[in-house]
């Protein structure tokens, strides 16, 4: 039988639940909790109504966002567009949360 010492009493005490989830997000690759908001939530407002009805992010980790469209000709048009894109993209969610796009067609 192993003995543990009983945990301090402050580990017992209730912590906010977005701290306990950013440490979660930053272990699997991501940023914060908000700055993950601020792209998925905002996806269509950081990137505006058009491209939006083609591409959609899938996940984000280690700064490298990707994002899938919806045909060929909408990859081309990202990957076009990703200097801008990644400037908005800090914009909304911090400098150096989403630093290169990785665009796959899945239709």
């Amino acid at each position: 039988m192993t003995w543990r010492a009983d945990p301090p009493a402050e580990a017992n005490e209730p912590h906010p639940v977005a701290r306990t989830l950013d440490r979660i997000v930053r272990r699997f690759g991501g940023a914060t909790i908000n700055s993950l908001d601020r792209v998925f939530s905002h996806w269509d407002d950081v990137v505006g109504p058009a491209v939006a009805a083609h591409a959609r992010p899938l996940s984000l980790r280690d700064g490298v966002l990707a994002v899938a469209v919806d045909n060929p000709a909408w990859a081309t048009q990202l990957r076009l567009l990703g200097n801008d894109l990644l400037t908005r993209l800090s914009e909304a969610a911090g400098a150096g949360v989403v630093t290169a796009l990785d665009v796959r067609v899945r239709p």
